[in-house]
């Protein structure tokens, strides 16, 4: 019901004046606090975490798991607690209906439907298809994931056609760095319609790029500062676009039955692939457990003989206790520190 209480930033009696809480410690039978807790009277040897799989959900587990961590943390050591995982998408193909938990589900299975039978051709005449082209794929998923932990204000289209001219090579920018402002500029007038063209690069100050382009009389001017191209996401950004910068090198094709689309780069192919993956396809996205009805509530989330059951588990206690503590206290500047640290590491967060 709704998002219990921080165990973490509230005192003992507040806690036990919430009557969510005091629900759930009547329910489980234990009782709660030093004294009065009796893991023996527990109830139920499955104690299941049921929320949406959404980002409000996922903030209702947290804070349940807080809970037990803090309070009842002997049901966590003995196995008890488990989080059930509910679908976040329905897909229909006809009469088959298949349920996905989050979104790099989906973006799992749009795939798998995307590159069936579908080749990427190069302009080399090189055709790239199968298990090959899944690879490739999944490097642009990649890289996609870390275009978008840049600074919003540096424009996606630009970065991606950087990142394959190599802009963001170690040493890029302490050698020929007019070359490849001039290489990008180039990369971004492929890409223009006709009246978008005319981009020109050159090296700033900081050993930064600066790209500017006339339209309708007005100049557009976009700049890639020398912190930009020498920091951290630029490493990987070059890393990953480094596996299969050949591969964009020159515009390419993706071809399925009667279909074509240009690709310029691992953006373009990405979102080609899942658009073709989707052709056919009926998506439902939940929001919450509610919207299910009961045969779809038993069939995805309560049917033992189907459900899929995480069991909640702590291999080191000190770990655990250092982390509630950043992530659930009342000190801010931890927290922002452990997300800016594992922004890049986030594989199931819901959009």
């Amino acid at each position: 019901r709704g998002k219990i209480l921080n165990v973490e930033r509230a005192r003992f009696d507040r806690m036990l004046g919430s009557q969510e809480i005091g629900n759930l410690v009547m329910a489980l039978g234990t009782g709660i606090g030093r004294e009065e807790f009796d893991i023996s009277k527990l109830r139920y040897h499955k104690v299941v975490i049921m929320t949406d799989a959404d980002v409000d959900g996922a903030h209702i587990r947290t804070l349940l798991l807080t809970f037990f961590f803090r309070q009842m943390p002997e049901l966590i050591e003995g196995g008890y607690l488990y989080i059930a995982q509910p679908p976040l998408y329905k897909v229909s193909r006809g009469k088959s209906e298949v349920y996905l938990k989050d979104v790099p589900s989906l973006e799992d299975y749009l795939i798998n439907q995307g590159v069936e039978g579908t080749v990427l051709r190069l302009t080399s005449g090189e055709e790239i298809a199968g298990a090959d082209l899944t690879r490739v794929v999944e490097g642009a998923r990649t890289f996609k994931r870390i275009l978008e932990a840049f600074p919003t204000h540096y424009p996606r289209g630009i970065l991606e056609q950087a990142a394959i001219a190599g802009a963001f090579d170690t040493g890029a920018a302490d050698g020929d760095l007019q070359g490849v402002a001039d290489a990008v500029a180039k990369r971004l007038d492929a890409i223009a319609v006709e009246y978008e063209k005319g981009w020109q690069g050159r090296i700033t100050q900081d050993k930064g790029i600066r790209l500017a382009r006339v339209l309708r009389g007005v100049e557009e001017v976009r700049t890639l500062d020398g912190a930009v191209l020498r920091s951290g996401e630029a490493r990987r950004l070059s890393q990953i676009s480094g596996e299969h910068r050949d591969t964009y090198r020159n515009p390419s094709h993706l071809v399925r039955k009667e279909r074509e689309v240009l690709i310029h780069g691992p953006v373009a192919l990405l979102e080609a692939i899942l658009a073709e993956g989707e052709k056919g396809l009926t998506l439902q996205r939940y929001k919450g457990l509610g919207e299910m009805n009961p045969d779809q509530l038993w069939e995805t989330t309560l049917d033992p003989e189907a459900r899929t059951l995480l069991q909640v588990r702590v291999d080191d206690i000190a770990e655990a206790d250092d982390l509630f503590t950043k992530l659930m206290g009342d000190v801010v500047e931890p927290r922002r520190e452990f997300i800016q640290n594992n922004a890049l590491n986030v594989e199931n967060l819901d959009f």
